[in-house]
């Protein structure tokens, strides 16, 4: 993974595949947390209907899609879930990433505290709000570059075979008509 370029490339779907076996890492007030990447959604700019960019829709709220790739677009969902985008391709190109799901790997105690768990089970980090929480993110990270020392994103070599790959639609998004059932929803066989 070469930063920044590796996140301005054009094809999201490729990139949502790809982040599989990644690891995202925040720091926040000193403290480490994070984990292997499990499971994403891609949203294609302006003509998809699931992506918060459909049809050139520009607002305060999803202006970082619009960003060059590299950096975070979190916004905050249903008015209490935080979710973590990674914003992809060139800027003016709207392409994003849903984080939805990581196997904790670092900061599990940290984790468990943010999420009021008492032992770490898979479900603490499964769900785009789930993670964020573990993780401590908030809309203070919006906008912040993956390479940054709050949040950062590790390539640790390891290569997900492609049969170990899930695709199927997105989660949420019944609204998009036939673009829900595009199968750009990705996880790891478990």
């Amino acid at each position: 993974m070469t930063f920044p370029d590796y996140f301005q490339h054009s094809d999201v779907v490729h990139l949502a595949k790809d982040l599989l076996g990644k690891y995202v890492f925040t720091q926040i007030d000193g403290q480490i947390a994070g984990g292997m990447i499990t499971e994403t959604e891609a949203y294609r700019g302006t003509g998809d209907r699931a992506s918060h960019a459909f049809g050139g829709r520009r607002t305060r709220r999803n202006e970082m899609m619009y960003a060059k790739g590299g950096v975070a677009y979190v916004y905050l969902c249903y008015g209490m879930h935080y979710m973590l985008n990674f914003v992809t391709n060139e800027k003016e190109i709207p392409d994003a990433i849903l984080i939805r799901a990581i196997a904790p790997t670092h900061g599990e105690e940290l984790m468990l505290k943010r999420t009021g768990k008492t032992r770490c089970i898979p479900e603490m980090t499964i769900g785009p709000g789930k993670v964020c929480k573990a993780l401590g993110i908030t809309l203070l990270q919006n906008g912040t570059p993956l390479n940054s020392d709050t949040l950062w994103v590790e390539d640790r070599g390891i290569l997900v075979p492609k049969e170990q790959i899930v695709a199927g639609p997105r989660v949420g998004v019944a609204y998009a008509k036939e673009d829900a059932l595009l199968p750009w929803r990705f996880q790891m066989k478990q």
